[in-house]
C-alpha cells in the first residue's frame, strides 16, 4: 500500500500559511540545490504576489521518510471561503496556523469550523514565535477555547502543537524561542505520525472534483481526490452530473503534483490527489465512475454569491485611448472564461452593452477587474450591490460577522459609524489599551466601510468580516456616500490655476495637466450636494500681469485612487472607468444640464 497523507493548511489572512509551505518544500529536499525559488512560491499569479494573499487553493506534494504528503495551500480571505470548505472533502488532516501574537481571528474561526465539521484531524502550528510580542501560551489557550466553542470532540481536543517561525525556517515542540532549530522536521514528523491515512473503501472508481482549473491546451481541468478504485489515462469513464444524468467521456490527460510542478501521470489510485481533463464542462461536485457502475458521491456545497455589479462597455469620451479590448463580445468571452475556473462567479446579460457579474465579495470582484485591466480591457463598472433574496414574501439580505481590533481612543467613533450602518454590537472586550468589538452588520453597510475605518483609526485598526446568513432587510439607505462630489463641466486639460481656486471647495482627485471630460469626478465636495466645476480654466493674461506668476501656485497633494477605493467610493448614479493605465470615476449621465434635470425630478 502506498503511504499517503493528505493535509490542508488553514489560517487567518497573513498568519503565514504560504510562507510555511515554502519552508516545508525546501526542508523536504523537493527543490534541487541550484533551483531558483521565489518567496511565497505557491502564490503563482502577479496579484497574489503583489498583495501577499492566496486567491486560489493550490495542491503540492513532498516526500518525507517514505511517505508522500499532499499539501493544499488554502485562501484565508472570507471571499474565497467556499474553496476552503470543498478542500476539507479532499484531506484527512489540517495544519491550523495561528500568529503567536494575534492569536485566533475571525478567519481562524471560520476555517477551523469548516475543518471540524468535516471531521478532519488538526495539528496546531503557532507561527511567528520569533516576534518580541509573541505570547504562545495565551494563544494556545485561545485556540483551545475556540475548539471547545466550535463543539470539537475529545479526539480533536487532543491536538498536538508545533512552534515555528516560517520566515526563518525554524521550528520546535517547545514554546521557548531558544529551542528553535533550523529545520521543519518537527512539523513533517508530526504529519507522518499523527495525520491518518486516507480511508480507502473497496469498490469501483469514484473521483469527485472539488476545484476547477483551466488551461488553453486541454480546457477545463477537475482537481480532486480519488475516493475509490483506480483510474487510467485514455480509459472511458462515466460522469454523474449534479442533476442525476450521466455522460461518458475518455480521460485525455491526468496530472499529479510534486513540489511546484504539475506532473503528467498515466494512472492513479484511491487516496491520490490528481487533476484530470477530457470533459469540457466538468463541474465541482460531480462524480466520475466506471462505466456501468455509476454511484454518485454527496454533492459539495458551493457558496452562493452575495454581491453583484454591472460590467459594461466603456462609453466615455476617452474610449480606446489606453486599452485594446473594448467590445461587448470580447468582455463577455473573458467573463465566461473566468466562470470556467471560478465556481462562485455567476454571469447574466443585463443589456446588449453590459453584464451583471455576481461574486462572493468586493475582493473577489475587484481581483477579476484588476486581471482584466492588465490584459488590456477597458470597462465601466458600477457600485457593488448586495443580492437581495425574497424568502416567503419577506425581503432578506446578507449579514456578516465583523470583528474589529482597535486602540481604545477610536472606539467611540467606530461605534457611531457602525450604528449609522445598521450594525448591532454583540460583544466588547478590553485587553490592556486594545479593544475587540464584535458586530453583526448587513453586507450593504460594509460596502465602502474599509476606507472610512482606516481614516477613523488612523490605520491602527484591524477589520475582519465573514458571511453569516440571510436576515430580514434593514431599513434606511445603508452604504451610500454622505458627501457630494466636484464634477467637471468641461473637456480639456486641468490647470494649476483652476485647481488652486477650487481647493477650499473640497479635496481633489487630480493634479494639473490631467485630461478630463464633462461628467468626470475631479474631487470630493465639502458639502452633501454635487457641484459642477471648471478645472480647465486658464489665467487671463493681460499686459499688466506677468505670465510667470502662475508657477507659484502650491497645491495640496490629490487623493490617491486605487481600484478598491473607487468601488467603495462611488454612489449608485456613478461608474468607475477602468483602463490599463487609468482609473476614473464619472457620473452615469455625463451631460451637466441633462443630469441636473434628472436630479431635480428625483
Amino acid at each position: 500500500m502506498k503511504k499517503i497523507k493528505n493535509i490542508a493548511i488553514i489560517a487567518h489572512v497573513d498568519h503565514g500559511k504560504t510562507t510555511l509551505v515554502d519552508q516545508l518544500l525546501k526542508s523536504s529536499g523537493t527543490f534541487r540545490e541550484n533551483e531558483q525559488v521565489d518567496v511565497r512560491a505557491m502564490d503563482s499569479n502577479d496579484i497574489e504576489k503583489e498583495r501577499g494573499i492566496t486567491i486560489l487553493a493550490k495542491p503540492t506534494a513532498i516526500d518525507h521518510k517514505g511517505t508522500r504528503i499532499n499539501i493544499l495551500d488554502t485562501p484565508g480571505h472570507a471571499d474565497f471561503g467556499g474553496e476552503v470548505e470543498r478542500i476539507m472533502n479532499m484531506v484527512d488532516g489540517v495544519l491550523l496556523v495561528v500568529d503567536a501574537y494575534e492569536g485566533t481571528m475571525p478567519q481562524t474561526r471560520f476555517v477551523l469550523k469548516k475543518a471540524l465539521e468535516a471531521g478532519v484531524t488538526p495539528i496546531v502550528v503557532v507561527n511567528k514565535i520569533d516576534k518580541d510580542t509573541a505570547r504562545p501560551k495565551a494563544v494556545i489557550d485561545e485556540v483551545m477555547d475556540l475548539f471547545i466553542e466550535l463543539g470539537a470532540d475529545l479526539d480533536q481536543l487532543e491536538f498536538p502543537v508545533v512552534y515555528a517561525s516560517a520566515i526563518n525556517g525554524t521550528s520546535s515542540l517547545d514554546p521557548d524561542v531558544s529551542t528553535q532549530k533550523e529545520t521543519m522536521d518537527p512539523i513533517l514528523d508530526m504529519i507522518v505520525d499523527y495525520i491518518p491515512f486516507p480511508i480507502i473503501e473497496e469498490g469501483s472508481l469514484q473521483f469527485q472534483p472539488a476545484l476547477l482549473d483551466y488551461s488553453d491546451f486541454v480546457g477545463r481541468i477537475g482537481v480532486g481526490v480519488v475516493k475509490r478504485g483506480k483510474i487510467k489515462v485514455n480509459e472511458m469513464v462515466s460522469c454523474v452530473r449534479l442533476d442525476g444524468t450521466t455522460k461518458q467521456f475518455r480521460i485525455a490527460k491526468m496530472f499529479g503534483y510534486l513540489g511546484l510542478k504539475r506532473v503528467e501521470i498515466t494512472e492513479a489510485e484511491a487516496g491520490d490527489i490528481i487533476a484530470l481533463s477530457g470533459l469540457s464542462d466538468i463541474f465541482v461536485g460531480e462524480t466520475i465512475c466506471e462505466v456501468g457502475k455509476e454511484e454518485a458521491l454527496p454533492h459539495l456545497r458551493i457558496d452562493e454569491p452575495t454581491l453583484q455589479m454591472t460590467f459594461g462597455v466603456n462609453n466615455s469620451p476617452f474610449v480606446g485611448k489606453e486599452g485594446k479590448i473594448i467590445t461587448a463580445r470580447k468582455i463577455e468571452e473573458r467573463l465566461q472564461k473566468e466562470t470556467e475556473r471560478d465556481v462562485s462567479l455567476k454571469i447574466a446579460p443585463n443589456d446588449s452593452e453590459s453584464f451583471i457579474v455576481s461574486g462572493r465579495g468586493e475582493l473577489h470582484l475587484s481581483i477579476l477587474i484588476e486581471n482584466m485591466r492588465r490584459e488590456g480591457f477597458e470597462i465601466l463598472v458600477s457600485k457593488p450591490e448586495v443580492i437581495i433574496k425574497n424568502i416567503d414574501g419577506v425581503k432578506m439580505e446578507p449579514y456578516e460577522d465583523v470583528q474589529i481590533d482597535t486602540p481604545e481612543e477610536y472606539v467611540g467613533s467606530i461605534i457611531e459609524a457602525l450604528g449609522n450602518r445598521e450594525g448591532t454590537m454583540e460583544n466588547m472586550v478590553n485587553h490592556e489599551n486594545q479593544v475587540r468589538l464584535l458586530y453583526t452588520v448587513p453586507s450593504r453597510g460594509l460596502i465602502g466601510f474599509t476606507t472610512e475605518f482606516m481614516t477613523l483609526t488612523k490605520g491602527y485598526g484591524i477589520l475582519s468580516h465573514t458571511f453569516k446568513d440571510y436576515q430580514k432587510m434593514a431599513g434606511g439607505s445603508v452604504g451610500e456616500r454622505k458627501l457630494g462630489v466636484l464634477v467637471s463641466m468641461e473637456n480639456g486639460k486641468s490647470t494649476a490655476y483652476a485647481l488652486g481656486q477650487l481647493e477650499d471647495r473640497g479635496t481633489m482627485f487630480i493634479e494639473p495637466g490631467v485630461d478630463v471630460y464633462e461628467g468626470m469626478l475631479v474631487g470630493e465636495h465639502t458639502h452633501e450636494n454635487d457641484l459642477a466645476v471648471n478645472v480647465v480654466k486658464g489665467k487671463n493674461l493681460t499686459n499688466t500681469r506677468s505670465s510667470g506668476k502662475d508657477h507659484t501656485v502650491v497645491l495640496k497633494r490629490p487623493r490617491l485612487l486605487t481600484l478598491e477605493y473607487c468601488l467603495d467610493y462611488i454612489n449608485s448614479d456613478e461608474y468607475v472607468e477602468v483602463t490599463p493605465l487609468s482609473l476614473r470615476m464619472r457620473k452615469k449621465i455625463l451631460d451637466t444640464n441633462v443630469r441636473k434635470k434628472t436630479d431635480s425630478r428625483k
